[in-house]
């Protein structure tokens, strides 16, 4: 599809939208896409990437297998969406250090108007609707309570997460950091972008360098995550979408515990850095939190997220 410079910088600035929903757990890139009508050629793009491109560079060039797999909408999109996530990362990493509390009310807020979101599009209730979403509830529910089978700095761990991860850019309604959040890595994936760009600004190669071997850890799981998911997913969306809706709502409500803003520390680890951070948490009473609870702001922040997911619905529906 040939465009102009205009509208390549408009597909780059739904990616800056696209990567701030990326950055921030119940806020679907998908969902951006679809809301600004580029989820499917997104998605057919996508399942393009193969390494049959390198087959058409060989015998018809480089410009013949570019414009196989929409190379320039991919350029223009996903650099919109590496600007967002850069510069969104050190703020939302100044929060998890300053203001835990609030951020996470405010995710939570996030995340149960989308599992509302998600719930309305199902058009078929049955008793195997409700089975998939009862036994996801709890599947979910029981992974937030289990202690992770690695660290999450660990190699093999990144290369997980972010296979797992990538089903948000396949999905609308499913959050990639809200996946890296359930799986514990969310953190260390926003402590590997801040490293990266600190380690380039304060000239630090050794920051740099364990930064850029998570974020290739990441990025590699996202890749091969890619692959695997992206025609099963889809296939189930087209075929099985009643199933597939039931199966991500039950998982978003067992998940809210992990994201429940007052919590007490129940194990500690030591990162990477030797630092001590927590490792396994539990959920509870506000009036049970030590120390200032913030509960105003926290329910104020929670409304504000529930409402951002509610708009984003509402535009749409319009766009539909």
């Amino acid at each position: 599809m040939q465009r102009r410079l205009k509208e390549y910088l408009i597909i780059t600035v739904k990616g800056v939208a696209m990567g701030a929903a990326d950055v921030i757990p119940g806020v679907s890139g998908g969902t951006i896409a679809f809301i600004s009508g580029i989820y499917e050629e997104l998605i057919k793009s996508l399942d393009n990437l193969s390494l049959d491109v390198f087959k058409i560079w060989k015998t018809s060039g480089f410009k013949v297998a570019w414009h196989s797999i929409n190379g320039n909408f991919l350029l223009a999109l996903f650099s919109g969406i590496a600007i967002s996530i850069l510069s969104l990362a050190k703020v939302i990493k100044w929060l998890l250090i300053n203001e835990p509390t609030l951020l996470w009310a405010f995710f939570f807020g996030l995340v149960l108007s989308s599992i509302i979101y998600i719930a309305k599009q199902i058009k078929s209730w049955n008793i195997l609707t409700l089975i998939a979403i009862a036994v996801t509830t709890i599947l979910s529910y029981w992974i937030t309570l289990a202690e992770p089978f690695a660290s999450p700095d660990s190699s093999v761990y990144l290369l997980f997460c972010g296979f797992i991860a990538i089903i948000a850019m396949i999905l609308p309604g499913v959050s990639g950091a809200f996946i890296l959040l359930i799986l514990g890595a969310y953190q260390t994936a926003i402590n590997t972008i801040n490293n990266l760009l600190e380690g380039i600004a304060k000239s630090n190669f050794e920051l740099f360098k364990e930064a850029f071997i998570n974020f290739l850890l990441l990025a590699i799981g996202a890749v091969i995550g890619l692959k695997v998911f992206s025609k099963i997913l889809n296939w189930m969306f087209q075929n099985k979408k009643n199933t597939t809706l039931a199966i991500l709502t039950g998982f978003m409500i067992g998940s809210l515990n992990k994201i429940w803003p007052w919590k007490k520390t129940l194990t500690w680890r030591i990162d990477s850095h030797n630092e001590k951070t927590p490792f396994l948490e539990k959920s509870i009473s506000p009036f049970s939190f030590e120390g200032d609870n913030q509960l105003l702001w926290a329910i104020v922040l929670m409304i504000l997220g529930f409402l951002i997911i509610f708009i984003l619905e509402k535009l749409g529906s319009k766009k539909q």
